[in-house]
């Protein structure tokens, strides 16, 4: 907004001596609107009769209207809110139909199943971009599919079911994926590796310890996630205060560094290379202690803290490969973090009801959480995608949450 009364380069109307120029940053003001997440317009196009032959004139609606009831940002935010906050398909039926403005569940899905026709190559190319990541972290999550359970009961055939939950780290790139079925994260990690280039080296996996997060077919290097190591003592500090405090006492000191590390910026193998100047002895100096509680039986193998420390010697070079590989994580934290969307998802939706269902949440949950990642919008993101669908369809690598907004047209932008 501009000053009506003033311009720059005229007299200050206070003094009448000094000129004014304009300030470089203008004032702002900030005003929140409240209304419901999907608004509807009503147009009345008046309707003429001749009364000689019956010919109806209708006039002619808005020439940006379009074609279409619901547009693509409708597609957009029910996307948002749905599989990116976790709010179910009936509860924003409940608001739309408080706020005059009815939106039934099922007109929901619909129009879901719609905009996901328009934009699944954009998945597609995520999921291909993501096999060929550096360091990969993978993890499951129970979820139900009703559709299934009825299969499982008929069938009597395997009963777990699961969202798997992914983190590819691309050169800086982060994208996460999300898979839910019956197959498990090591299965779910296989299927994502055999779209991996064949002349690049297997990638880190960061998972815990379990063997079904670990791929069968293809390799990894492996790695295991320190944290859940230390959850162990954590878990049993009551019964073994000064025992589990040496140990948690330990793996701080790593964290430490590798905190200094993240500070300084570091690169990968200059991350390396503090750890192995730093974290090295107090990692070797750590197992010699643990072995020495179950040699020189100074703790009970089938106690508490006995079970801790057989976990920590079992898996002792994957959950050490920080100190061997650069760039290997210390922990599987990050894709913790990412499972959370899921279990939102469960936790306010309870399951899917089919697997189409399940196919089309784990594509809208895995683009928004990658937009969310990169510090990407991922309303305007999901509406360029539907807005520009034949181009996503040609060129689906032109569309990924960090380069789309070149391929926008001037006059959508």
């Amino acid at each position: 907004m501009s000053l009506d009364d003033l311009k720059a380069g005229e007299p200050c109307r206070e003094c009448q001596k000094g000129k004014l120029y304009p300030v470089k940053k203008a004032g702002t003001l900030v005003r929140f609107v409240g209304m419901a997440p999907l608004a509807a317009k009503i147009y009345e196009m008046e309707k003429l009769r001749c009364n000689l032959c019956g010919e109806v004139f209708t006039a002619k609606p808005p020439d940006n209207l379009g074609s279409e009831k619901y547009d693509e940002t409708a597609g957009a935010i029910i996307a948002t809110l749905k599989y990116g906050s976790g709010v179910p398909f009936y509860r924003i039926e409940k608001l739309q139909e408080s706020m005059g403005v009815p939106l039934p569940a099922s007109t929901q899905w619909d129009i879901m199943e719609n905009a996901a026709n328009l934009i699944h190559p954009a998945y597609r190319e995520l999921i291909r971009q993501a096999a060929q990541g550096n360091v990969i972290h993978n993890d499951d999550t129970p979820m139900k599919i009703l559709e299934l359970v009825k299969e499982v009961n008929e069938k009597s055939s395997r009963t777990g079911m699961f969202t798997t939950g992914m983190m590819s780290i691309v050169e800086d790139r982060k994208i996460a994926l999300f898979f839910t079925g019956q197959k498990h994260a090591g299965e779910n990690m296989t299927d994502l590796l055999k779209q991996r280039q064949v002349e690049l080296e297997p990638p880190i996996q960061m998972c815990d310890a379990l063997s079904r997060n670990v791929p069968k077919e293809l390799d990894t290097i492996l790695a295991n996630c320190l944290v859940h190591g230390r959850r162990n003592f954590v878990d049993v500090a009551a019964n073994f205060p000064e025992e589990t405090a040496h140990v948690i006492d330990q793996i701080a000191l790593v964290y430490k560094n590798d905190e200094t590390a993240k500070e300084q910026n570091l690169s990968p193998q200059e991350r390396f290379l503090l750890h192995q100047r730093e974290s090295a002895p107090v990692m070797k100096n750590l197992k010699q202690w643990l072995s020495e509680q179950i040699e020189q039986k100074k703790t009970e193998p089938n106690s508490g803290l006995g079970k801790a420390i057989s976990y920590m010697l079992k898996h002792w070079d994957p959950l050490t490969l920080f100190l061997r590989v650069p760039g290997a994580p210390l922990d599987n934290n990050i894709c913790e973090q990412t499972l959370k969307k899921a279990i939102l998802h469960r936790k306010n939706s309870l399951f899917y009801k089919t697997e189409h269902g399940a196919f089309i949440g784990d594509m809208f949950m895995s683009l928004i959480h990658t937009c969310n990642l990169g510090g990407v919008n991922p309303f305007d993101y999901l509406v360029a995608l539907q807005k520009n669908s034949s181009e996503v369809f040609k060129n689906p690598g032109n569309w990924m949450p960090w380069n789309y907004q070149a391929g926008i047209p001037v006059n959508d932008s």
